[in-house]
């Protein structure tokens, strides 16, 4: 996994803080890498403001926690942790890696969320996808001496995360096969997940994680006909080519 290099990947998540790719869609990373595709996730900040565990706390946690996903590809951004912040400065920031791996499918957070943070991100991650397009913005970085300058990209599809969201999904992937791996890499954030003194009335009892995590999967598995899913939403409409190959029976 390259926590740094570019390298082309086909799907990149996007998210606010290290461990929410893990809750929302780390499932369906391992579905799309089970399938051969080639997935990254971009971190926008550092976890330097948490109230458990350190900023290399967090970055050992992820590193082994994309390892268990098999992503290509994760690097967190300097954004900072709760405040993260829609400015033309940060934009350029994402669409800098944007332009480097290539993306097809770009995975966001959904628009509405309890952490300011993840809603920021929704918003600041799309309108990066869009700057990353534009041929005459230029999103050079310094590394050293020289300017590392990427071509225009832009993904074609975007989707959204939505699985704390009070909203009817667009559609939801099956993860049942993957449903362990999924929890074992959420469950690498031992400075999130273990039990501990810091902020225990504000963190889910460590008992409790598996028993939540798997009720919500199931939930969103039930809606789609299989046993666990993770649901997300997309702004456009949806465009079918044959009727008899829609799946989720009706009735």
């Amino acid at each position: 996994m390259g926590s740094g290099a570019a390298s082309t990947v086909d799907i990149l998540a996007i998210a606010a803080h290290r461990d929410d790719v893990e809750q929302t869609c780390g499932g369906t990373l391992l579905r799309m890498a089970a399938r051969g595709l080639r997935t990254g996730i971009l971190d926008l900040t550092q976890g330097e403001s948490g109230t458990r565990g350190s900023r290399q706390d967090r970055a050992a946690e992820a590193e082994e926690a994309g390892r268990i996903l098999g992503v290509r590809y994760r690097h967190a951004l300097d954004l900072p942790d709760g405040a993260v912040a829609n400015t033309l400065e940060n934009r350029l920031k994402i669409a800098q890696v944007v332009r480097q791996l290539r993306p097809r499918v770009v995975i966001l957070p959904y628009w509405e969320a309890r952490h300011p943070d993840h809603a920021t991100c929704a918003v600041l991650g799309y309108e990066a996808c869009f700057v990353a397009g534009l041929s005459k913005i230029e999103t050079g970085i310094e590394t050293g001496t020289k300017a590392t300058v990427a071509a225009p990209h832009r993904p074609f599809k975007i989707v959204y995360a939505s699985l704390y969201a009070d909203v009817r999904p667009s559609f939801v992937v099956d993860i049942s096969p993957w449903i362990e791996q999924r929890h074992a890499a959420l469950m690498a954030y031992k400075s999130q997940y273990a039990n501990r003194s810091e902020g225990e009335n504000l963190f889910v009892p460590e008992e409790e994680i598996r028993e939540r995590t798997f009720s919500e999967a199931r939930h969103y598995g039930l809606l789609a006909g299989v046993r666990y899913g993770e649901p997300f939403v997309q702004r456009e409409v949806g465009l079918v080519d044959d009727l008899t190959l829609i799946p989720v029976q009706s009735i």
